[in-house]
């Protein structure tokens, strides 16, 4: 058996007689002698190589980056700084480059909006750029060295309440912005603003954290000022904790200036903000981290479990030599060659190919956002938003549920909730006309509890029966929470948030028309 030293100097000897030309046929003969294998297996030794080139060319497929992958969504009032401040941690993150910014800056100046550039960064369409408001929820990806993220950039404008709830349902964290601007804070949390409604259904849409950023506060109306800071947190703190969010465990609260970047990746200068650093330390703000980035790597998603039946709510599909299908993985694993089923429709089909974050990856586990390639005859029209891929067994498909439900506002013209009352429901990715059909029992502010109630007025809570307009993929609360919970919205408000409590007996399960 040779040596690796007289297998290089073969390697070397044959390259100086053939001047380096020899082809493939003349490497597996220099192969084969070298490895003194008989003429007779020469063919053997060509699969061999052969074989060896074709694994070299065709790298395997990932299984994914280890890091823990985060969806954030920021929420809060219009012109709080939302794609200010996605923008920013992207420029910070070296996800834009400098040409890129200053580009932007020129664009931001000829419309008279200096303030305006990084924002640019997330708001991509003219009519967003032009109006300094974001219509669509915006997406963008960034990492550090413990986790990955991607953020959406939720509108704040209540005319596009509805984008904001297909951009949350994918939410792990949200960051609610909050401008510490005089006056902007008061607009966005006052009655009517968005600041409340956001965090409402943050909450509704299943977060794990709400992180509070008090932004602006280099605005030469507040210049970092503590007083100012402790107001819009005490004023935020009974609100949130009325939408169900535990304060000491669920929500953190952090000072920043989106604009300038204080406080994002770096710790704001002690100088500018002497109050910060103590504050910080002694865990004031329910975190002990100094800035919004090193907060959000400390946060842990639990309940994440990649051995349960998969389920992923489809965002949205489009074709691209083959149906692609568009959804976050909620639970299970999902790899290619796959068989799945599409609920309500009950359709089998293979997953063919699974992309996370655009790349091919042979799994991708709960958290992901991933694109999908089903195959086996699936064509845009069998697969749409709202349904969910499953494997067996399936979630449920059903027109009636039994909820648990806090009526939250109700339009201005119709001040009783009663059966018969119509709305959208909002659950996961799926929106869906329904009625009421009964009333079972109410509880008023003061526990007081009516088993035969005619109606339910604001600040109540109840127990009713909704019918869906069509078959909905739904799970109780308690089995699944991210397919449990909902929201009911009419008139461009939202009037209720709820959780599934039970479902029909599976005979009423089938196909959605």
């Amino acid at each position: 058996m040779e040596t690796e030293e007289d297998w290089e100097k073969q390697q070397d000897d044959g390259a100086a007689a053939g001047g380096g030309g020899g082809g493939d046929e003349d490497e597996v003969v220099k192969a084969t002698e070298s490895m003194q294998i008989s003429g007779d297996n020469k063919d053997d030794a060509m699969n061999v190589v052969v074989d060896e080139a074709a694994e070299e060319l065709t790298e395997p497929i990932k299984e994914g980056d280890p890091r823990e992958h985060l969806n954030l969504v920021f929420i809060g009032h219009v012109d709080a700084g939302k794609s200010t401040l996605s923008g920013n941690i992207l420029y910070l993150t070296d996800n834009v480059d400098k040409r890129t910014i200053e580009k932007y800056e020129r664009e931001a100046k000829d419309l008279n909006r200096e303030s305006w550039f990084l924002a640019f960064i997330m708001d991509t369409n003219e009519e967003e750029r032009a109006k300094g408001k974001t219509v669509e929820v915006g997406r963008a990806h960034f990492d550090t060295t413990v986790k990955r993220y991607t953020i959406l950039d939720a509108p704040g404008h209540k005319n596009y309440v509805p984008n904001m709830i297909m951009g949350a349902s994918q939410a792990d964290i949200a960051v609610l912005v909050i401008s510490a601007r005089k006056g902007e804070f008061e607009t966005g949390f006052d009655r009517g603003g968005q600041t409340r409604e956001h965090a409402l259904l943050a909450k509704t849409l299943g977060v794990a954290f709400l992180v509070v950023v008090i932004n602006k506060m280099d605005d030469p109306t507040v210049r970092w000022s503590k007083d100012r800071y402790d107001e819009c947190t005490s004023k935020l703190k009974p609100f949130l904790k009325s939408c169900g969010f535990t304060i000491k465990r669920e929500v953190k609260f952090v000072p920043i200036s989106g604009l300038t970047g204080a406080n994002v990746k770096d710790e704001v200068d002690g100088s500018v903000c002497p109050w910060w650093k103590t504050s910080h330390e002694s865990g004031e703000n329910n975190t002990t981290a100094p800035t919004l980035m090193s907060l959000l790597d400390t946060l842990e998603i639990k309940g994440r479990d990649p051995e349960a039946p998969l389920r992923i709510p489809v965002l949205d599909r489009y074709t691209d030599r083959g149906t692609i299908a568009m959804g976050k993985v909620e639970s299970g694993t999902v790899r290619p060659g796959m068989k799945v089923t599409l609920m309500p429709t009950r359709n089998e089909y293979k997953i063919e190919a699974v992309w996370a974050n655009e790349e091919p990856v042979a799994a991708a586990r709960p958290g992901e956002n991933v694109l999908l390639k089903i195959g086996g005859g699936c064509g845009t029209e069998d697969v749409q938003k709202g349904f969910v891929i499953c494997t067996s067994p399936p979630c449920r498909s059903v027109q009636k549920i039994i909820c648990h439900m806090a009526l939250m506002d109700m339009p201005d013209a119709t001040r009783i909730f009663t059966a018969g009352f119509q709305a959208m429901f909002h659950t996961h990715t799926c929106e869906e006309e329904c009625t009421v059909t009964k009333i079972f029992e109410t509880t008023n502010k003061k526990g007081q509890v009516n088993k035969k109630p005619a109606f339910a007025t604001v600040g109540m809570r109840l127990v009713c029966m909704l019918e869906l307009e069509r078959m909905t993929p739904v799970e109780t609360f308690d089995e699944y929470p991210f397919l449990g919970r909902f929201t009911l919205r009419t008139e461009g408000k939202t009037i209720a948030i709820g959780k599934i409590t039970k479902l029909p007996p599976r005979k009423e399960d089938g196909n959605r028309k």
